[in-house]
């Protein structure tokens, strides 16, 4: 089955590549978000418990100590409350495959540009894989990075101040993050995958990174909303 699979996306990436990698980033976005809304949604279901999270409770302790930084406000999540948050945005969905579909050209762009500059080859392979993995994380990453945050902040329906302060924020703990996971994985993706393989293998392990930026945006959100004296900007 999985040779089908690789024989089915070999002929639609040789007939089109583009158009190919559009749909698996979009797709692969997702499983993204619908991982970081599951997540977000034991964690709902642990505080809603009476007396919120236990030493039971192994799994929702976990994300919990992975999210202190937004810790939900308890006396907003007991069972009586009607204002509660849907179990899944569909809208929040959306963007992400959304933004994973927009990007797919760009990023495929930039790995072809990658291959071509820094071509790898029977004699020389990890000296132009560490050249591309140093163009990548010097030159793309910072880019893309403000790139989300902007784009799903106007998504949103947030001006130029959520956008600032959706940056300001988040920004730096972010890039630092990218830095501590991301040069390892494109060493692999550029020393040993072949070209129509790159995109879709960073998309793989991007599930769990995109997964994590997706909390990182919604965790913003919710710390505007909870400040009393905050700007009225609508981040998500």
């Amino acid at each position: 089955m999985v040779g089908r699979l690789i024989a089915k996306f070999n002929g639609y990436y040789a007939e089109r590549p583009v158009l190919t990698m559009m749909i698996t980033n979009a797709v692969l976005g997702g499983i993204a978000d619908t991982v970081a809304q599951s997540i977000t949604a034991i964690r709902l279901s642990a505080l809603r418990k009476p007396g919120g999270i236990t030493k039971d409770d192994t799994v929702a302790i976990e994300i919990h100590e992975l999210d202190r930084k937004n810790p939900f406000n308890q006396q907003t999540l007991i069972p009586d409350v009607k204002a509660l948050p849907p179990p899944f945005d569909f809208e929040r969905l959306t963007r992400f495959m959304g933004y994973g579909f927009l990007m797919a050209p760009i990023q495929f762009k930039w790995f072809s540009f990658l291959s071509r500059a820094f071509p790898i080859t029977k004699s020389s392979g990890l000296g132009p894989a560490m050249k591309m993995v140093a163009f990548d994380q010097l030159i793309f990453a910072p880019v893309g990075i403000a790139v989300f945050f902007t784009a799903m902040t106007v998504a949103e329906g947030g001006g130029r101040r959520a956008v600032s302060h959706k940056l300001r924020d988040m920004y730096l703990p972010t890039l630092k993050a990218n830095f501590m996971v991301w040069p390892l994985v494109q060493i692999i993706n550029f020393r040993l995958m072949p070209i129509q393989f790159q995109l879709p293998f960073v998309s793989t392990v991007g599930i769990a990174w995109t997964a994590y930026l997706s909390l990182s945006n919604s965790a913003e959100e919710g710390e505007a909303r909870s400040a009393p004296n905050s700007p009225n900007i609508r981040l998500l």
